[in-house]
């Protein structure tokens, strides 16, 4: 197992963003070095033509010498000279994660398995559903549940519950795994950059209903699947892990949907994966990912 996925390491994970110069990274390695600290994760991005820099450094808290509660105060000198958005995350803390499911469960499974075997660096804390049928999964998995019928008459209120449960539950990341309802733009816009949907396609290909339906008639050769972040666009979001599967002239609908779930659960749980190990950075309409 890499150093850096270690269970019970004590780390902090800091991601950078600031317009491009030299020294940057000599700067913060240093800060890190001269503290006592040991790097054991780093990568870097400059996008050229955005004049823009962007890293991800990990290192190991053993025997660094500012407390953790301190570190990022003692960053301030450094932002504030290089212009830096900084933000600092401690392998300590494990986020607290709802899941919105629908009648389609085999992404909550997914999830469900994922986090029970300690690989999600994230705690489920909550799953939401518009479908009784959900509450026998989350039940064998332990975890509290509540059932949230949505109507077009209803739609308003439901999302006033769904804010109450995620802040009395500590929430920090919703994940739709297939949840088959339209989040409101003001919903969307206050959980910005932290709600993760599945598509089931290369978006914005074979929208609406039925879209295995559709790529049968249309004869495609591969499937593929969508993870990114929701805004109030449809749709639009930010996207940040897509995978693809083979198909052919021989695939019935009902195939071409069990690889389409095979697709979407690998993607769902891989996007939600990157975010809780603070892998992913946003900026503007796109995301830097640091795999």
């Amino acid at each position: 197992m890499p150093r850096h996925l270690m269970p019970n390491s004590n780390t902090a994970t800091l991601l950078v963003a600031c317009p491009d110069k030299p020294g940057l990274v000599l700067a913060l390695s240093q800060f890190i070095f001269e503290n006592g600290g040991n790097i054991i994760d780093s990568d870097q991005y400059t996008d050229r033509d955005a004049g823009l820099f962007f890293m991800r450094l990990c290192w190991d808290l053993t025997h660094f010498k500012i407390p953790s509660d301190q570190i990022y105060k003692a960053l301030l000198p450094l932002k504030e000279h290089n212009a830096i958005s900084a933000h600092l995350f401690f392998s300590k803390h494990k986020p607290q994660v709802a899941v919105f499911a629908s009648k389609s469960m085999h992404c909550l499974y997914d999830l469900l398995m994922e986090e029970k075997q300690g690989s999600l660096a994230g705690n489920i804390g909550l799953v939401v559903s518009n479908h009784k049928e959900a509450r026998e999964v989350a039940q064998h998995f332990a975890v509290p549940f509540e059932y949230l019928p949505v109507s077009e008459n209803n739609k308003a209120s439901v999302e006033q519950t769904q804010k109450k449960l995620l802040a009395e539950h500590g929430i920090e990341l919703i994940v739709l795994a297939r949840y088959m309802q339209v989040l409101s733009p003001l919903f969307a816009e206050e959980w910005k950059n932290r709600i993760i949907n599945i598509h089931h396609g290369f978006l914005p290909a074979f929208q609406g209903a039925k879209p295995y339906h559709q790529a049968h008639d249309r004869g495609v050769k591969i499937i593929g699947a969508t993870a990114h972040y929701v805004t109030s666009e449809l749709d639009q979001g930010p996207i940040i892990v897509q995978a693809v599967g083979p198909v052919t002239h021989r695939d019935s609908v009902p195939e071409l949907i069990r690889k389409g779930r095979d697709l979407e659960r690998r993607v769902l749980t891989g996007a939600v994966r990157l975010h809780l190990q603070h892998r992913i950075m946003v900026a503007d309409a796109r995301t830097i990912v640091f795999e």
